[in-house]
């Protein structure tokens, strides 16, 4: 029989199939990596996009804020605007009542009694005076009842001072309210 070596030929395949399999791994390994370059491309530029998108957002949202701020400001003095308005109108609309309040008390004062004081804190009217009487002071009194600009009249302090041959005079302090008149009531004057 005849003796024939095989052992240069399988070292050869083996070294072949060692070769191929090395090129299949660095293949492999190529194509994984460009595989895994492609992917981090693909998430850089949407990472890149999306802060693009935010730093728009930003942008718009700084925008917006100062139109927000805008916005307000003109709401204040819009309000601040109308508050004034309503003043205005509310003192137009009471111009006329201060004419008939001195007009009432000028007519309600009796003689014989003198006022030295009127003092005013919303509707209630404050007056300080002389008379020569208590019952100068009860006239003044259902005077101010029947008046149509005032009414509820209050008397807090009343003094006789003086002697009975100097003459005695009463000191009095009265309160009073303001009575509200609608434009209707007035008759249209002003």
């Amino acid at each position: 029989m005849a003796k024939i070596n095989l052992l240069p030929w399988r070292d050869e395949l083996r070294k072949q199939q060692q070769q191929n399999f090395l090129l299949a791994i660095l293949g492999s390994a190529g194509v994984a990596m460009l595989i895994m370059f492609m992917v981090h491309s693909h998430i850089e530029g949407l990472i890149d996009q999306q802060n693009h998108r935010n730093r728009f957002l930003e942008t718009e949202i700084a925008a917006l804020d100062k139109k927000i701020k805008e916005i307000e400001e003109l709401e204040d003095k819009k309000r601040k605007f109308i508050a004034k308005m309503e003043v205005i109108q509310q003192l137009q609309g009471s111009r006329p009542e201060i004419v008939h309040l001195f007009e009432e008390i000028a007519t309600t004062t009796p003689d014989g009694l003198y006022l030295t004081e009127m003092k005013q804190a919303g509707p209630t009217l404050t007056f300080d005076g002389a008379a020569q009487s208590n019952a100068r002071v009860s006239a003044y009194m259902r005077n101010l009842e029947s008046s149509p600009w005032l009414a509820n009249p209050v008397l807090t302090i009343i003094e006789t001072k003086g002697s009975s041959n100097q003459g005695r005079v009463s000191r009095f302090e009265l309160k009073v309210q303001q009575k509200k008149q609608d434009q209707e009531n007035d008759g249209g004057k002003s």
